[in-house]
């Protein structure tokens, strides 16, 4: 499986076997179950996260009640409460799995060791977080600007997996709309 994490790596910068195995000592790999928590509102966030397998959910919950996801994410992708672990704050959003999920986990001492052992991964990091603040940026105009169907089928045609993995009720979450209007959505699809 940390193959996975070599290969993600090298889409940005090669790696020798040696780099490698060095940088992969600084990861700790963890299981989760469903439904478990990874990172919990109000307390320490202590990783940045490496999907290896799974599927996982960052959201916040208003007074109410009501789940506000933030983020979804998948294998070969990363997730934390980027404020909290940047910062070493307490988290503000939570993240848990919706599916059985094994996980690299990357402390922020051993990311900021690494990078400075290394300048190809500083390079990595700096290439990831800046795709992500773009991602971030888009994300935030669709929202202002897109209807809730554009929405969908902007998230639709990027991640189809995400639809497999995902329930219904959290994609409709996703996209700031009701079950019954994503019902609607998938109806007019076919």
């Amino acid at each position: 499986m940390s193959e996975i994490l070599r290969q993600h790596i090298e889409k940005i910068v090669p790696l020798t076997d040696v780099e490698f195995e060095h940088i992969l000592s600084h990861f700790i790999r963890k299981k989760f179950k469903k439904h478990q928590f990874v990172v919990q509102e109000g307390q320490k966030v202590d990783y940045d996260f490496f999907i290896l397998d799974g599927c996982l959910k960052s959201y916040s919950t208003d007074a109410n009640g009501k789940e506000h996801i933030i983020q979804f994410g998948m294998q070969n992708w990363w997730i934390t409460d980027y404020q909290a672990y940047y910062g070493q704050l307490l988290a503000t959003v939570n993240i848990d799995c919706i599916e059985a999920s094994e996980l690299l986990c990357l402390s922020y001492a051993n990311r900021e060791k690494l990078c400075s052992e290394y300048h190809k991964i500083e390079h990595f990091f700096r290439r990831k977080t800046n795709k992500r603040n773009v991602a971030l940026q888009q994300r935030i105009l669709s929202l202002l600007s897109s209807s809730a169907k554009e929405r969908y089928d902007q998230l639709l045609q990027q991640y189809p997996e995400l639809f497999q993995k995902v329930p219904k009720h959290l994609i409709a979450s996703y996209l700031g709309v009701t079950r019954e209007t994503l019902s609607r959505f998938n109806q007019s699809d076919k």
